[in-house]
């Protein structure tokens, strides 16, 4: 989850590139949220990796299909709204019941989580704990590294892009790496998918791309569960 601090305008800056794709991709959420709507209230939702922060564009949404929205992160974040609550857990064990929510929401949090060992444990946790869920991820195949903002970063050599690392201020922060141990810690907290991959870990979810230039940016697993 949360490995690492972004900049302050990664979600406050909604004319941003990033801002523009996240609102053009919750119009899925949204769908889905419509969907589950017709048959509960509240909508109980669970977001893995989450923060109020990213939720302020859609608090209509929010409030129209009646959500109380759980934000779990490994570090509790705040939370000023009545409609989230926030707690501390890891997305490889939540402390939860199955289908103790309706709707399982994560954005770019599972290639946070460590190795595939771990991977494969968090998506046990999202297909458990809801009917129906939206999990999104940044794709190894389009040329732009999107933790690092550097174009074919992450086709390197792990050695190669430590030592660039060390070098320049890349990603969020434009933080140049002190150490060698700074700059491994920095590389492996990110893991990026392919579709392969995230269809592997997510069988019962319709694999969906976001595209941008032609390129696929992102992937999305999607199920609905009906109820």
């Amino acid at each position: 989850m949360r490995v690492f601090s972004f900049d302050g305008d990664y979600y406050a800056n909604e004319k941003s590139l990033g801002s523009r794709l996240r609102r053009r991709r919750f119009a899925v959420v949204r769908d889905m949220l419509t969907e589950i709507g017709r048959h509960t209230s509240p909508i109980r939702i669970l977001d893995i990796g989450g923060t109020e922060l990213y939720w302020r564009p859609f608090l209509k949404d929010i409030e129209a299909f009646n959500c109380e929205v759980t934000l779990v992160n490994l570090a509790r974040v705040e939370a000023e709204n009545p409609r989230f609550v926030s707690m501390e857990g890891n997305a490889t064990g939540l402390p939860f019941a199955d289908n103790s929510f309706d709707f399982i929401h994560s954005n770019s949090t599972i290639e946070h989580v460590g190795r595939w060992p771990e991977m494969q444990a968090m998506a046990g946790e999202v297909r458990r704990l809801a009917p129906s869920y939206y999990l999104q991820v940044p794709y190894f195949w389009f040329p732009v590294e999107p933790h690092f903002r550097a174009p074919f970063f992450h086709w390197l050599p792990e050695q190669v892009r430590a030592r660039l690392l060390m070098r320049f201020g890349l990603g969020y922060g434009g933080r140049r790496r002190e150490t060698l141990d700074e700059a491994m810690m920095a590389l492996q907290s990110s893991q990026l998918l392919d579709a392969k991959q995230l269809r592997e870990l997510f069988p019962d979810a319709d694999i969906r791309r976001e595209r941008f230039l032609g390129f696929t940016k992102s992937l999305m697993a999607v199920r609905y569960g009906g109820h």
